[in-house]
């Protein structure tokens, strides 16, 4: 085998079951890719809606798919989460699909909520059916994998979206989105071909149907990581708009520090996930995340120091290093964390849950963020670094908690008892 098949055979899952979830995973990846470089343009230019209505749509929308998350999950638990994740990937198909034909409002919004829902929904089917065909200690591992994959078939998707974006016409845009529809087929296609998992079919006696609203320490480790999220508009949002109104650095600054981001999680998620291996060491990396963040922000904040282009430029790649550092130790502690605290028979419902975190951090990371460093300059940066790391520091007593709480119930796996007590 040579140093290339190698080096390729460590970028890829094992063979079976976790590749084709990879495969999946990097076939829509590569429509959202596509999607997020030109949905705002296609919405405006082709649809015909203004700025304002296609906020206020795809701010109802992801408010919607946050609150189908759960049932959703649920749904896949009750029903099997090998059939309901092909079921939601031909759902959110066919809602990509429409947006070829929307040219309204209401429909718009319609479509849009189609969209969010199945995302959502989609997100815990596959998160339950990876839990239900891997084992506990390889979860976080092959989590990596699939996150490394998602990365690149972003970039892949990016690229595409770029192209249509340089022609800037309708043909172009709906090339796109046709490619976008056509993804998730491809991606119901290899999910069809891994083994099902078996539903849950019996619920016990008064036992909450959403068990999942009731687990307070599952709730409060919810919210934590929604909060931890807030580092997604960082470099998509509100470094574009720092770099452009504090440093001296050129424009195209902005897209090398999401090159930094995609290319470090394709090379770097999978190796870096293979510290965590269980609650204790999933809590230490969500710390180290807390640190790196506070890092990157203090990095961020010396950019507006009147540096000459080229070493603003320079300042800034350090920064964009730094979070993607930390982006990439706090979804490896995530992971294991939600993982290993879910009921064998919840999976669904419980990623379902914890899944909702990207949406929270979308819906109200952009007007917290932005008000804080382009209101506060430096200082607002240091104020959001530090909440990542007070947050991450919480972390680690939610964790406990929730641990103890399991170590008394009936549902307990018996090596939460031993991560609590490592």
């Amino acid at each position: 085998m040579t140093d290339t098949d190698r080096r390729a055979r460590r970028l890829l899952p094992p063979a079976g079951a976790p590749r084709n979830l990879a495969f999946a995973q990097l076939a829509n990846s590569v429509g959202d890719g596509a999607f997020i470089v030109t949905s705002a343009l296609f919405f405006t230019r082709v649809v015909g809606l203004s700025t304002a209505q296609v906020g206020l749509g795809l701010t109802i929308a992801w408010l919607v798919g946050f609150l189908t998350g759960v049932p959703l999950g649920n749904l896949a638990d009750r029903k099997g989460p090998h059939g309901v994740a092909i079921l939601l990937a031909l759902s959110t198909s066919a809602s990509v699909a429409s947006f070829l034909f929307v040219r309204s409002f209401p429909l718009f919004v319609i479509a849009a909520v189609a969209y969010a829902s199945s995302q959502t929904g989609l997100t815990a089917a596959r998160q339950a059916l990876l839990a239900g065909l891997v084992e506990p200690a390889e979860r976080t591992r092959i989590r990596a994998f699939l996150q490394s994959t998602t990365n690149a078939g972003l970039a892949v998707g990016a690229t595409m979206g770029g192209v249509a974006l340089r022609f800037d016409t309708a043909p172009a845009y709906l090339t796109v989105f046709a490619v976008d529809a056509a993804s998730f087929l491809i991606a119901a296609a290899l999910i069809h071909r891994v083994p099902a998992v078996t539903a849950v079919t019996v619920r016990v006696a008064g036992e909450p149907r959403l068990a999942v609203l009731r687990d307070r320490p599952y709730a409060v480790l919810a919210l934590l990581n929604a909060v931890m999220l807030m580092f997604m508009p960082l470099l998509s949002l509100v470094a574009p708009l720092w770099i452009v109104e504090r440093t001296e650095a050129p424009d195209w600054v902005v897209a090398s520090l999401l090159i930094i981001n995609t290319i470090g999680v394709t090379l770097f998620q999978v190796r870096i996930a293979r510290s965590v291996t269980d609650l204790r060491t999933a809590t230490r990396s969500v710390r180290f995340a807390g640190v790196a963040m506070l890092a990157a922000c203090g990095v961020f904040a010396l950019s507006a120091l009147g540096f000459a282009p080229a070493g603003a430029a320079a300042v800034l790649a350090v920064a964009a290093a730094l979070l993607t550092l930390g982006e990439m130790k706090l979804a490896s502690g995530a992971w294991e964390i939600s993982f290993g605290l879910a009921p064998a028979d919840k999976q669904g419902q419980y990623q379902g849950f914890f899944g909702t975190g990207p949406a929270v951090a979308r819906m109200l990371g952009p007007a917290l963020l932005t008000t804080l460093v382009l209101g506060w300059g430096p200082v607002g940066w240091i104020v959001v670094g530090a909440l990542f790391l007070g947050t991450s520091c919480a972390t680690g007593p939610a964790v406990r908690w929730a641990a103890r709480t399991r170590a008394v119930g009936p549902a307990v796996q018996p090596s939460l008892v031993e991560e609590c007590a490592a």
